[in-house]
């Protein structure tokens, strides 16, 4: 890579990381808005991919995706903020279930025979980038009240992970992790990633005081083991579609699935890690 563009990508890096701590540390509604926006553009990018022919139909597809998509992290965010009467909240999941086969009537109206295909993409999309969002912003409210210190641990651990593996692997690396998916990441980036999280986790254990060490380690494990599998769940996405990046929103970093494919599939694990120790963060 060339200086200007090493300059390039230090540069998104700088403003990337200053916009989500901003939002991280902005407040509840700060927080929403932010993560409301980077889920928006993976669900866009991610409709964008699958439906790629410049026609109304897939248009069509991929707005009705994209609001699909962001129905889970609505509602989740209507509860936490006090905006929907309790007594609201089971009759409009309820809701949410009959407007999941409205894709097959779309395509029923066209005509297509191989609706299962573009519906199957649309529910993906849902389950794969839409209900991880939500699950997020239910782990920022654990306990009936706004906390950024589980949201801001996940991304630390994340960006740790990442960064390590990536110049650890760039250094040292010998023996690839998964060659025909991904050529480029290694065992020794792995490791690599994984010590200098562990690293992190015991110094925010001490600074954040609101995990016990053992929570750490599982939580470290979680971001470094399911991040790595969704890295590599997004490379076989690319190159199911034959691209390198899944967009250009972010110059010298790719799209926003780029940044955020790790980041996205361990987030139902660490949900789930912290809903079972029942801390309210």
């Amino acid at each position: 890579m060339s200086i200007g563009g090493l300059g390039l990508r230090a540069i998104t890096a700088t403003v990337f990381v200053l916009v989500m701590l901003g939002g991280v540390f902005g407040g509840k509604i700060a927080f929403i808005v932010l993560f409301g926006f980077v889920g928006s553009m993976c669900l866009w990018e991610f409709m964008g991919l699958t439906f790629p022919e410049d026609t109304p139909q897939n248009l069509f597809r991929q707005t009705m995706g994209l609001g699909l998509g962001m129905l889970p992290y609505l509602w989740i965010c209507s509860v936490n903020l006090g905006l929907m009467p309790e007594e609201c909240q089971v009759p409009f999941a309820l809701t949410f279930f009959p407007i999941l086969f409205m894709p097959f009537v779309y395509e029923l109206s066209q005509g297509n025979t191989t609706a299962f295909n573009q519906v199957g993409f649309i529910f993906l999309g849902v389950l794969y980038i839409g209900i991880p969002f939500a699950l997020l912003n239910a782990t920022a409210f654990l306990g009936g009240s706004f906390s950024n210190k589980a949201v801001l641990s996940l991304l630390l651990l994340t960006w740790t992970n990442d960064t390590a593996a990536y110049l650890v692997g760039s250094r040292f690396g010998r023996t690839q992790l998964f060659p025909k998916i991904s050529p480029k990441k290694t065992w020794e980036g792995f490791l690599g990633g994984a010590i200098m999280s562990l690293v992190v986790a015991f110094s925010l254990q001490k600074v954040l005081k609101v995990y016990r060490w053992q929570d750490w380690i599982a939580l470290t494990l979680i971001v470094v083991i399911f991040g790595a599998i969704g890295d590599l769940v997004e490379s076989i996405f690319k190159r199911s579609k034959n691209i390198k990046d899944s967009g250009s929103l972010l110059p010298g970093h790719g799209g926003f699935m780029d940044r955020f494919d790790a980041f996205i599939f361990m987030l139902p694990f660490a949900a789930a890690y912290l809903f079972w120790i029942g801390y309210n963060k």
